[in-house]
């Protein structure tokens, strides 16, 4: 088994992180530091919103300073803990760093259900939802231009996961599983970051029609006997917004028709990365999937999957049998 000195948590506002992180912390026995609950006070303080606290870090480097010193203080000591820090993944080296995302409408709820300070607090879904955006693109805008590192790159993380409707233990037996070398460790030792994706959000690239076998019982009963943490990672590219199946869509469709909550991944390219013949993920997922795929891939699953912009623009946006489509 091996095991690492630390985890660094970073993630989507309203990922559950702080729930998270908390609750391994005291799984695994090791101080907790959360730098989201200094960065709330010191608005408090300020008699500011955590999102005014932002724009002003934006103009005096004297708010990040004093984080960073302390960040980079811990990782030097050398003491095993659970960070839940935005950038902690920057300053720490040795240690799992964990990056949680979820549907941005999810973390809206999950933000307007919590009780609320001062420094952070919505009036409906849709502000929640916006000021949400606003400060998570602050902070990647403050840390390009400080630090010359992109938050939203997902190579700089050891593992990606997905809390839009996994449930809490869950996702913590899942990064435990991770961190003591139980689950994919082949991933983490050859190209990181360890994909743990919500199998109903991510994208076909090929039609369900031309999948041979996609229903075949046997292989969705050996995926459901093998469990989540059993599945062979799929291939996975990543557009910066979505995520897409490069190779393995049998594998997603039966863990979709067994319900699973979380499978594995392995990321292939990611943004401008080439997939295949020197095409980037987006331009890969652009030319790949088109309206009509992922309407027959919602279809068969009874899933949705929002229609990306790409093809909302594209010719057969609008489907036989929806509205608006000719008679």
């Amino acid at each position: 088994m091996t095991v690492r000195q630390s985890i660094v948590f970073n993630g989507d506002l309203g990922s559950g992180k702080s729930t998270v992180s908390v609750e391994i912390a005291k799984r695994l026995g090791l101080r907790r530091v959360s730098v989201g609950d200094l960065y709330r006070q010191m608005a408090q303080d300020r008699q500011m919103t955590a999102l005014q606290l932002n724009l002003h870090a934006e103009l005096d480097q004297a708010v990040d300073g004093y984080v960073d010193q302390l960040q980079r203080d811990i990782a030097a000591s050398g003491e095993s803990l659970v960070m839940d820090s935005r950038l902690a993944w920057h300053f720490f080296t040795d240690a799992l760093k964990v990056h949680m995302i979820t549907e941005p409408s999810e973390a809206a709820r999950r933000v307007l259900l919590r009780p609320s300070g001062p420094a952070e607090s919505y009036a409906s879904l849709e502000e929640a939802k916006a000021r949400l955006r606003e400060r998570s693109e602050s902070e990647r805008g403050r840390f390009l231009i400080r630090y010359g590192v992109d938050k939203a790159r997902l190579r700089n993380y050891d593992l990606i996961c997905d809390t839009t409707r996994a449930p809490v233990g869950e996702v913590i037996e899942r990064i435990v599983d991770v961190y003591e070398g139980r689950l994919a460790p082949d991933v983490l030792r050859g190209a990181p970051p360890l994909l743990l994706l919500d199998p109903s959000r991510v994208y076909p690239t090929e039609d369900v029609t031309g999948l041979r076998g996609l229903w075949d019982s046997t292989l969705a009963a050996e995926v459901a006997a093998a469990g989540e943490t059993g599945l062979e990672p799929i291939e996975i590219g990543y557009t910066g917004e979505y995520f897409f199946v490069i190779n393995g869509h049998r594998r997603l469709s039966a863990a979709v028709r067994n319900g699973f909550r979380l499978v594995p991944g392995r990321l292939v390219a990611e943004v401008e990365e080439p997939v295949v013949g020197g095409r980037s993920a987006i331009d890969y997922f652009a030319e790949q999937a088109h309206p009509s795929l992922i309407h027959d891939w919602e279809a068969a699953h009874d899933i949705h999957l929002p229609l990306p912009e790409h093809a909302l623009l594209a010719g057969d946006a609008v489907l036989a049998g929806e509205p608006g489509a000719a008679g």
